[in-house]
């Protein structure tokens, strides 16, 4: 796997379902399980990770697809990148399939995985705000058979956690068949880190817009009331057209509400004005959110 591997891992468990995948974390607690490695490796590579054991992933492969369960898509906590964004899957949940194709070069794609990026939460990772805006739930499984749902913004937002020995085994994702996009902005031409992140999903049996913003800050953002306000102008029975202005205004909501000004400052003192970084970025957030829900309705 790496050079440095064979130094740091003292055993490689390879376990043919979930199940047995959680049986070898509860027989060695301190292994770490591993599917594509893009993260993990990396960590072990700079030193910042010496695992006991490693529980491979790779040959489970009930969590490499999807099903469809009660209106809902059971993704494979194993999907790449890769697979995630070829037709058949991107005609399922758009917006996803966008996040996934723009996750990096190929060799990133072709290795890296859903539930990986869940659980490395990195802020810059692509399918979070998507999975925030769709409202997602992650199935976890644990020892002895058990399982139990978990919203994925609750396990972001570290109000509910992983135990010992559990694993994501699926996440299930609710397939609204409505306009959905994502849209992204890096520091450089071609495939980068995102600087900020936008899914906009339509839910018209709700009558709603769901929005997240991503890599701004620890984990996505819901701007609420932004989401509350745009969807009361739409014309839902109609063409949900929205004039240009709506969609500027909206933008710019997006990002105040994701961007705040600085706190007031004490009686006496100057007030600070947010530094020329944090102008650009918030002007980037709202010409993304602008786009992204444009594009949505058009």
């Amino acid at each position: 796997m790496t050079t440095h591997a064979p130094h740091t891992a003292h055993s490689v468990t390879l376990p043919a379902s979930l199940d047995e995948a959680v049986a070898a974390l509860s027989a060695m607690p301190a292994a770490v399980p591993v599917a594509g490695g893009t993260d993990l490796m990396a960590a072990v590579n700079r030193g910042q990770l010496r695992p006991a054991g490693l529980v491979g992933l790779g040959r489970i492969s009930e969590i490499r697809g999807w099903r469809y369960q009660d209106g809902h898509a059971l993704l494979g906590a194993g999907l790449t990148h890769a697979r995630m964004g070829r037709p058949d899957f991107a005609a399922l949940i758009p917006a996803l399939a966008a996040s996934a194709r723009a996750a990096g070069p190929p060799q990133i794609r072709n290795a890296g995985t859903l539930g990986g990026n869940i659980v490395s939460a990195a802020p810059t990772n692509d399918t979070l705000p998507v999975l925030a805006a769709l409202e997602a739930d992650l199935v976890v499984a644990g020892p002895g058979g058990a399982r139990r749902e978990i919203p994925v913004s609750h396990l972001l937002a570290g109000r509910e956690m992983l135990g010992p020995a559990e694993l994501i085994g699926f996440v299930r994702v609710p397939l609204l068949h409505a306009p959905q996009v994502f849209l992204k902005a890096t520091g450089r031409t071609g495939p980068g880190r995102a600087t900020a992140s936008v899914a906009v999903v339509l839910d018209p049996a709700r009558r709603s817009v769901r929005c997240a913003v991503g890599a701004i800050a620890p984990m996505p953002l819901r701007p609420l009331e932004a989401e509350r306000w745009i969807a009361s102008l739409i014309d839902w029975d109609g063409e949900r057209g929205l004039a240009g202005e709506a969609l500027t205004a909206f933008g710019e909501y997006v990002a105040a509400a994701c961007i705040p000004d600085p706190a007031p400052a004490a009686e006496g003192e100057e007030q600070p004005v947010p530094s020329p970084a944090v102008l650009h970025l918030r002007r980037t957030v709202a010409a993304l959110a602008r786009r992204a829900l444009g594009r949505a309705l058009s």
